[in-house]
């Protein structure tokens, strides 16, 4: 596992937290990242958490019209927070879309259950397909 997969790993455990949890203490949820990243890491996933959060209101409808037929509600908990976390790089960051996919998929596979990370890919792809061609992938 490459370093920075390892810190989209430790952003979606926050990620889910965040989603079970939602009155959790987010001093708490920053200092599971700095206990489990280096420092360096530990920007970059927090930016992704930062950013997820930041971004929900745009990126949950987006993957509920994405997703066709689905709403996050139905959605596994796991594969939510995969998603968003996916969304959030496909819509803002310089992040090559492919990787984005590939590490989604991969942490779909992980965490998620059997048919988690077809169905992740099946939404990040069309997601990606809608965003091509746009700066930093907005709609």
């Amino acid at each position: 596992m490459s370093r920075r997969s390892r810190a989209r790993e430790v952003a979606f455990q926050v990620l889910y937290q965040d989603d079970l949890n939602p009155g959790g203490d987010p001093g708490a949820r920053d200092r599971f990242l700095r206990r489990r990243l280096d420092p360096d890491l530990y920007e970059f996933a927090q930016e992704l958490v930062a950013g997820v959060r930041r971004n929900r209101a745009e990126i949950d409808p987006l993957l509920e019209q994405t997703a066709e037929h689905w709403t996050l509600a139905r959605m596994a908990a796991t594969d939510r927070n995969v998603l968003r976390l996916g969304a959030y790089e496909l819509l803002h960051t310089d992040t090559p879309q492919r990787v984005v996919v590939d590490e989604a998929v991969e942490l779909a596979k992980r965490y998620g259950t059997a048919r988690s990370s077809q169905f992740v890919n099946g939404i990040l792809d069309r997601l990606m397909k809608k965003t091509e061609g746009n700066d930093h992938g907005t709609i």
